[in-house]
C-alpha cells in the first residue's frame, strides 16, 4: 500500500471514529471532526501532512502526492 492510500484510509477512519464518538459519547467530539477537516484542508493547500511523516517512518512507500 502506498503512503497516499494509507493517508486516505487513515483520514476516513478518523472521520468515522469522530462521528461515532460524537453520537455515542459526547456531542463535544464534533470538534475532533472539525480538527480533521482543518488538517485535510491544510494538507491540501501546503502538501504537508503530519500523518504522512509518521506513516513514512513506519515503512509505507511514497506515492505521487506525498
Amino acid at each position: 500500500m502506498t503512503l497516499d492510500k494509507a493517508i486516505l484510509a487513515f483520514a476516513g477512519l478518523m472521520v468515522l471514529l469522530s462521528v461515532v464518538l460524537t453520537v455515542w459519547v459526547s456531542p463535544l467530539f464534533v470538534w475532533f471532526t472539525v480538527f480533521i477537516g482543518l488538517n485535510l484542508l491544510q494538507s491540501a493547500s501546503t502538501g504537508l501532512c503530519p500523518a504522512a511523516f509518521v506513516l513514512r517512518k513506519l515503512g509505507f512507500r511514497p506515492g505521487p502526492a506525498f
